[in-house]
């Protein structure tokens, strides 16, 4: 008898928290962000490996695929590709970027004020 009792004492705490972190687990909302292709190019504008025009087609297609889906990209991604049509020349493009991030993150309007005045490179 008493060995039932401390079966149930254990079991009744035990199954609870499956149950309360199985429903965590089943948590189905979409992400906040869509990240599609960012990283990648994030990482080859760091390492050199691929061409400015190669990661900007990159990343326009990547764009055209989170807007598809009615997403936003993430924080940084129209900044990385203004950044990319700075580098090849194309300062009215790379400022509509750096506008749309501002405008999508305002929390990162003095870096992108920053980059819009930055005195180009010879």
């Amino acid at each position: 008898m008493q060995r039932i009792k401390i079966k149930r004492v254990i079991c009744l705490p035990v199954t609870a928290a499956a149950v309360f972190l199985g429903g965590c687990a089943a948590n189905t909302s979409p992400p906040l962000y869509q990240w599609n292709g960012y990283q990648p190019a994030v990482y080859d504008y760091l390492k050199g490996g691929k061409a400015p025009q190669e990661q900007i087609d990159a990343l326009d297609k990547a764009l055209q695929e989170i807007r598809g889906k009615g997403r936003t990209p993430p924080p940084g991604f129209h900044a990385q590709l203004g950044m990319l049509y700075a580098s090849v020349g194309n300062d009215t493009q790379a400022m509509q970027e750096f506008e749309a991030e501002k405008a999508l993150f305002p929390e990162s309007s003095i870096y992108m004020d920053f980059l819009m005045k930055k005195p180009k490179q010879p």
